[in-house]
């Protein structure tokens, strides 16, 4: 009886030693440049946020923050959320949410400087902090970098199980004259990205919303 009593308490620690503790969270942080003429394209990034919140489940995490001279800050964050398992609360979360980006769109400035780097080492951040199960950065921008002087952002991104993927990498003018220009700078974040043991994707196709989140 002893030996079948201590083969039940083995069986029952070894279960729990194999039991799949990664959580299923997902936790997104979508980065908004507002350098420019870019802050014309914040209907896109509007629709892009509202995909997402439709998107996301109970316990995922969202966040929003803007990229203007100084990124790397919690003041930037514009929204954020993790949602809750309960629709009621989940579904007003979601309308505060919309509201608060709905607000910042109205009175948006364009910044006089762009400081993306400084964007992804708040995301970094702020998904480590979650310790959700998947992670991912969007980053809703043309990937012009336009540092202020005395910013220093030569500082290596600590990437990993972290997913970039850049949206709506608008072409410039001088990009239509010399292309070079435009792929170089994709081949740059990627380089950046992929250094740093991150995961990189573009998504220009804002009409395959889908394809922003796939796995």
């Amino acid at each position: 009886m002893r030996r079948h009593l201590l083969s039940i308490c083995l069986l029952v620690l070894l279960l729990a030693g194999c039991v799949d503790t990664t959580s299923r969270s997902h936790a997104v942080y979508m980065l908004i440049d507002t350098s420019g003429t870019y802050t014309m394209e914040l209907d896109k990034a509007q629709s892009i946020i509202n995909y997402l919140l439709g998107t996301l489940n109970p316990g995922d995490a969202l966040a929003v923050a803007r990229i203007d001279t100084g990124s790397f800050s919690e003041k930037d964050i514009v929204a954020k959320a993790t949602f809750d398992d309960r629709p009621s609360v989940s579904n007003e979360q979601k309308r505060t949410f919309v509201k608060k980006v709905n607000d910042y769109v109205k009175q948006a400035k364009g910044s006089a400087y762009t400081d993306i780097t400084g964007g992804i080492l708040q995301a970094i951040e702020f998904l480590n902090e979650t310790e959700a199960g998947r992670k991912t950065i969007l980053v809703f921008s043309d990937l012009v970098e336009d540092l202020k002087p005395g910013h220093i952002r030569d500082i290596p991104l600590q990437l990993s199980g972290i997913e970039v993927v850049a949206l709506n990498v608008t072409k410039l003018r001088q990009d239509i004259v010399d292309p070079r220009k435009y792929l170089g700078r994709l081949d740059d974040w990627r380089g950046k990205v992929e250094s740093g043991q991150g995961s990189w994707r573009v998504v220009n196709d804002l009409d395959r919303l889908d394809r922003i989140l796939q796995h």
